[in-house]
């Protein structure tokens, strides 16, 4: 199962004890994912998933909150085999009543109330509820990448006010969304692997929380590890083609100067950077003697590169 199937299925399991935010989840849900169709009998009310965590959570939600008993049936692709529909269809005109009502669908009048957001906002006073709320609307319209390759958390709305409205309510909490347009869809958006996981104590998976910072935390000692050993390299690079420089410079010196020529200290190193020409500052300035410190290492090498680019110009002024 993948980790966006873990989250869900912990989700799905996850029942509120408080009556308006067990309303809440049901009105995410039904909001992403449900509809109502007028039929001769009178109206009906039905949602459409492909998840079946969603399917139960939406079915248990309306026995435990209205007790109500909705009929469900399943649907497979002729195409997809593996790929199957569940459709929760409340018909009784008495329960439809309810759950409108309950979902702030319906007015006093019995009238449908037109809202292009995904619920009313009255049902969202409390941050219980919120947060019962964000759940249900990850639960039927959400995914969370992989946490071992990159971190992205989406919940797909099928329109700009939909969307707004979901970004919102995350981010009434300590969580910055952003929305991005997807083709005719409306993405609420999450990139940061700590808001992530904000996100997922918000939704309260806790064993999800879990996962997901365990692996954050076995990535960040990766990374440290791998940021330690490119910077050894480069050091290791960057010693390697100064002494390789220093070593051309030595050689130029010997064939042009002349060792004879030098002070006895830049002959001294001059000769020790030759027989070691592996070696750091601090090894050649140890095998000195008297041993020499790395400043002074460096000064002398420093004055055998100005020889060399003194001897190399006079030379070209020459031809």
């Amino acid at each position: 199962m993948s980790f966006s199937g873990e989250v869900k299925e912990e989700l799905s399991g996850y029942l509120p004890a408080a009556r308006h935010c067990q309303i809440a989840e049901l009105a995410a849900i039904f909001g992403m994912c449900g509809q109502i169709q007028r039929e001769k009998s009178g109206l009906w009310v039905r949602i459409h998933t492909e998840n079946i965590a969603v399917a139960r959570k939406y079915f248990t939600l309306l026995q435990k909150t209205f007790n109500i008993k909705a009929d469900m049936c399943v649907r497979r692709n002729a195409y997809l085999k593996k790929s199957r529909t569940y459709i929760i269809v409340i018909t009784n005109q008495d329960e439809v009543q309810r759950f409108l009502e309950a979902l702030k669908i319906e007015d006093e009048t019995g009238n449908l109330t037109e809202n292009k957001k995904i619920t009313d906002q009255r049902i969202l006073q409390s941050s219980c509820c919120r947060r019962a709320f964000i759940r249900g609307a990850f639960l039927a319209s959400g995914s969370i990448s992989d946490p071992e390759k990159f971190y992205h958390l989406e919940i797909v709305c099928t329109s700009q006010e939909k969307a707004e409205q979901m970004r919102q309510i995350i981010n009434s909490f300590p969580v910055e969304a952003k929305i991005v347009r997807r083709k005719k869809y409306h993405v609420v958006y999450i990139k940061e692997g700590e808001q992530i996981g904000e996100m997922l104590r918000i939704m309260e998976a806790s064993m999800a929380v879990m996962n997901l910072e365990n692996i954050r935390i076995v990535k960040e000692m990766r990374n440290s590890i791998n940021r330690q050993v490119n910077c050894e390299t480069a050091n290791i690079h960057k010693t390697v083609s100064a002494a390789i420089e220093q070593i051309n410079d030595i050689k130029y010196i010997r064939e042009y100067v002349g060792f004879d020529n030098l002070p006895e200290n830049l002959r001294e190193i001059a000769l020790a950077r030759l027989e070691k020409p592996e070696a750091t500052l601090k090894e050649l300035g140890d095998s000195l003697t008297p041993p020499v410190g790395k400043s002074g290492v460096n000064h002398r090498l420093r004055k055998l590169k100005m020889i060399a680019d003194k001897s190399r110009e006079k030379k070209e002024e020459d031809l």
